[in-house]
């Protein structure tokens, strides 16, 4: 592995490991990037140098701002891109018999030592038309990275922002648990889930094996079957449970519960609101407290809530309490969400108070069952108690939206711009190699992102400027930056000289998405009619724009 990354570029003796997925190889792509790679070769252009931007166009899910996720993943694929012979024999089986031997020696000695790579940094708030990645290379190489990139990007920032969105919405102090596994696109859909949707604002996982991958935490407890496996309180064998400060062991746990549960039944501010529980619930209860007694966390919803779960899960948490442990609270998956979290908070503070346990009001109440942005926007309207989300089909599924619509188009070859055309006004790229910049204000949110030409000079704190919409000429403004920060840095050197930024680790990547939100002025960020964030480009790049674009548009004739 070593040699290998050193012989696709210069990077300081650093190795970068294989994409977490084994699936991401050079094979990964669509037929006709081989197609074009050959017809390159063919014509002895596969070497020209190219510039290509991958961007989106629109941001997801009706908002105004997308978060950048999927570089580290990218950065890869590049490190360890390379042809084994069995790859190469399928491309030769895949491509017309007429393509020639030369094509595929050419594509064994294929690396991306010459490739170069620029990027926004990842988990930073992203917007349409400035590029996330600028790739600089030959041609043919650099045109067999387009899908993989752009699949690699696509679902990473989409997933990501719905996080982020999910995240607004149900405010900083709450806990957010990502539950999608099951439900998600396949095990590699469920994987990159669980890593982007802790990027973006997530707290923990249930998924075991991104846990491993990424060093996520990890949270879960038991499921309805759980519950509904229990007959009676006969089945628990080993009842005794030793105290907290090991001092001490109670011998009849379950009796102790018992005891709790006729207490709780008869004491005078809670008289009258159950009868009798079920006693199978009461015996899973037991038994899960018996196995994880400091981690105890119960689903109430399996028969009746109020009438049998909450006071079944109060009964064995005194027994625990007793014995110096505390419980860690309940979890509710179905019904209606906001008026039973507080009806279990009204019956955890009258606990507190009828047997004097503090603290025991506040405690945590999880809610599952199917939640999206929606669902957690109405609970706040209605009023609620909950202190953690367990979200999956709509957060991973993305469900409100398929897909971000990353696309990769060629800017430059050869060192002449290039610009593609559309009657559409949204699909008209726009052309050279670019450097990217986003301007702040006075109270420290970030304004307007710019784009200029590489060689013009960079903008200045305090120096006005002036920023055009690309393509509307009467939008525009001028700007007297507060602080001006460049956006593209160089993460694949190749084999240039520029110094190398490094990968952070997940946690690092987080806190930066977390801090960026944090920085957007509100109503970029708002659910209902959110205001659109300004992207420009400089004066002389926007003449240069409409220049190209005159020059290369057929000039129709009227018979």
């Amino acid at each position: 592995m070593d040699q290998q990354v050193k012989a696709n570029g210069n990077y300081s003796g650093r190795v970068v490991e294989g994409p977490t997925n084994p699936m991401v190889t050079p094979l990964l792509t669509d037929l006709y990037q081989f197609t074009m790679a050959y017809a390159y070769w063919k014509a002895n252009k596969h070497q020209e140098r190219a510039v290509f931007d991958l961007y989106f166009r629109k941001n997801p899910f009706g908002g105004e701002y997308t978060v950048f996720a999927g570089l580290e993943e990218c950065i890869r694929l590049i490190a360890n891109f390379k042809f084994t012979e069995d790859e190469i024999s399928f491309i030769r089986e895949s491509l017309p018999g007429s393509c020639e031997d030369g094509f595929f020696d050419y594509l064994r000695g294929l690396d991306c030592s010459e490739v170069e790579v620029y990027s926004i940094t990842e988990g930073t708030v992203v917007f349409p038309k400035v590029p996330l990645l600028r790739i600089e290379g030959p041609i043919a190489v650099v045109q067999l990275l387009e899908t993989p990139l752009v699949n690699l990007i696509n679902y990473a920032s989409l997933v990501a922002t719905n996080a982020a969105r999910h995240r607004f919405v149900a405010g900083k102090s709450k806990i957010l648990l990502e539950f999608g596994l099951r439900r998600a696109q396949g095990p590699d859909g469920g994987i990159s889930a669980s890593k982007y949707c802790y990027l973006g604002g997530f707290d923990a996982t249930s998924n075991v094996a991104a846990g491993r991958l990424f060093g996520i935490p990890l949270r879960g407890t038991h499921s309805h079957a759980f519950v509904s496996s229990y007959m009676s309180p006969d089945e628990i064998i080993d009842k005794s449970l030793r105290s907290a400060d090991g001092s001490s062991t109670c011998e009849d746990f379950v009796s102790l519960a018992q005891t709790w549960l006729s207490k709780i039944q008869w004491s005078s501010s809670l008289r009258g609101i159950f009868g009798e529980t079920n006693q199978s619930e009461l015996a899973a209860f037991t038994s899960y407290a018996l196995a994880f007694p400091i981690s105890f966390l119960a689903l109430v919803d399996t028969y009746d809530v109020m009438r049998s779960g909450i006071p079944n899960f109060c009964a064995v948490a005194l027994a625990l309490n007793d014995l110096g442990y505390k419980a860690v609270g309940i979890r509710l998956d179905s019904g209606d969400l906001a008026y039973l979290s507080c009806e279990a908070r009204k019956f955890f503070r009258a606990i507190e108070k009828e047997f004097d346990v503090p603290g025991f009001g506040r405690t945590s109440i999880t809610a599952s069952n199917d939640l999206n942005e929606e669902t957690l926007d109405a609970l706040n309207k209605q009023g609620h108690e909950v202190d953690a989300y367990g979200i999956g089909t709509y957060l991973v599924t993305c469900y409100a939206q398929a897909a971000l619509g990353c696309v990769f188009k060629l800017v430059e070859i050869n060192n002449q711009p290039r610009i593609k055309l559309s009657e559409d006004v949204s699909k008209v790229s726009i052309p050279c190699k670019k450097r990217s910049y986003r301007l702040y204000g006075r109270e420290g949110y970030p304004l307007v992102d710019i784009m200029t030409g590489e060689n013009e000079p960079s903008p200045k704190v305090g120096e006005r400027i002036l920023c055009r919409h690309p393509f509307n000429e009467s939008k525009r403004a001028f700007v007297v930056p507060q602080q001006v920060e460049e956006l593209l840095k160089c993460y694949w050197p190749g084999s240039s000289d520029n110094p190398r930024e490094d990968l952070p680790p997940l946690k690092d990547i987080r806190d930066r998405c977390i801090k960026q939100l944090e920085r957007m002025r509100p109503d970029h960020m708002r659910r209902l009619n959110p205001t659109p964030y300004k992207v420009s480009v400089s004066a002389k790049l926007y003449d240069f724009i409409h220049f190209l674009w005159l020059n290369e548009a057929p000039v129709g004739e009227l018979q």
